[in-house]
């Protein structure tokens, strides 16, 4: 692809969303769907984030590579991600797992998910490639990213987190000389290197990495004939580029958007109970540590077509009541009370029912007199009347998930064992 004068580095790159993970430490959230279709932040799903950054940062050829339970994900990449028009020279495909290579294998890695697709992304006629994961919750810039790619002359520039020091056990990272160079990536190690004047931070790989097609092509069509590879970008690629190439280092803090309100880059894995729960919940705050509403740089999805929120019933004791908290569309609050919670699209919470620190996805129903505490709620579950969770553990964890600090995860099969048991 032939560039033009002034032209954005974004109109020549395209975004690859790696997106089959099922992200298991979900427990029973992702038993019907793939974590990047999971629900976040009141109306929007984990993969919206990856896209609206590429949106937002001028990319407008994306193609998702889906693999586990993917039915939720290709529906609503369907229905709210179909804007991208191919008489404007934007696509946006949805590439499933589909044995395209040979008989046997379907998606081996996550390098293997793009090898396999090479024939696609030559059709795009692109220059760059963004390679991403799709089940993060953050805003960047990814023409920042691109443009040190170029003016570094860079292999592979890979996105990173600063983290303090021994918090990046659980990470691999990046040893990195002065010039941001990467001279060695460790796996989860157990005395991180610090960061070249910053002794006390590390970096930490963020699955997020910037290719020149050609060389990544190259590289891809090698792999694949190497059967002692796991054909994995973070296993078998990067460390051969750090080895044998140039790969550096891109500070996600050089590219992270915030909207002023914010006191420091934001990026979360929302891959456990406690984590998803926490992320969703600090939405709630005062000044929420990721500001949602930055009409700058949207999160685009699927914008159901739904009625206001409504509140009634105004009593002592039965006054429909919200407090610290995110209501979406279609919500009605009744005679109840709700507190530093989320109720996601079309939820309904029933007279002298309370809830608190509650993420209730879509079409949850609260019946009366339900007592709800520290726990999220899978889609469509009907909480029965006098319900009482999140205040005696050893109950809790007798019908439902119980996490390791105490968030309680409800879903319709669990809530059908207990009410089994109470027949």
């Amino acid at each position: 692809m032939k560039a033009r004068p002034n032209q954005r580095l974004s109109s020549q790159a395209m975004a690859f969303v790696l997106a089959g993970g099922r992200g298991s430490r979900l427990k029973e959230l992702t038993d019907r769907r793939a974590k990047p279709a999971v629900y976040f932040g009141g109306k929007t799903r984990i993969i919206d984030f990856a896209l609206s950054n590429a949106l937002n940062s001028g990319i407008r050829k994306m193609a998702i590579a889906t693999q586990y339970k993917a039915h939720s994900l290709i529906r609503h990449m369907q229905r709210g991600w179909n804007f991208f028009r191919a008489e404007r020279n934007e696509y946006l495909d949805i590439l499933p797992a589909s044995q395209r290579m040979d008989e046997v294998n379907w998606y081996r890695g996550t390098a293997d998910a793009v090898a396999q697709n090479i024939d696609i992304i030559d059709s795009y006629n692109i220059k760059y490639v963004v390679i991403l994961a799709g089940d993060h919750i953050y805003k960047m810039d990814y023409e920042v990213m691109l443009q040190q790619h170029v003016e570094s002359g860079a292999d592979v520039t890979i996105g990173c987190l600063t983290v303090p020091r021994m918090e990046a056990t659980a990470f691999g990272v990046m040893h990195v000389d002065k010039d941001m160079r990467i001279t060695a990536f460790l796996e989860k190690p157990k005395d991180p290197p610090g960061i070249p004047g910053d002794p006390e931070n590390a970096l930490a790989s963020m699955g997020i990495y910037v290719f020149d097609w050609a060389f990544l092509r190259d590289l891809l069509q090698r792999d694949m004939q190497d059967d002692n590879s796991s054909h994995d970008f973070g296993f078998d690629l990067i460390p051969e580029i750090v080895k044998n190439g140039k790969a550096v280092a891109h500070r996600f803090s050089d590219s992270c958007v915030t909207s002023g309100l914010e006191d420091e880059p934001y990026w979360r894995d929302v891959g456990t109970i406690d984590a998803f729960w926490q992320a969703n919940i600090d939405l709630t705050d005062f000044v929420p540590k990721l500001d949602l509403y930055d009409n700058s740089w949207p999160i685009w999805t699927y914008a159901e077509i739904v009625p206001p929120a409504k509140f009634i019933h105004d009593e002592d004791g039965r006054r429909g009541s919200a407090v610290s908290s995110l209501v979406s569309g279609d919500c009605i609050v009744s005679g109840s009370e709700v507190r530093n919670s989320l109720l996601f699209t079309g939820c309904r919470t029933h007279s002298f029912s309370s809830l608190e620190y509650v993420v209730a996805l879509p079409q949850v129903v609260v019946n009366r007199k339900a007592d709800l505490k520290n726990c999220v709620i899978d889609r469509g579950v009907i909480i029965p009347e006098g319900l009482v969770i999140g205040q005696d553990p050893e109950e809790d964890a007798k019908w439902f998930r119980r996490s390791e600090n105490g968030i309680v995860l409800v879903t319709k099969d669990m809530i059908d064992g207990w009410s089994r048991a109470k027949l």
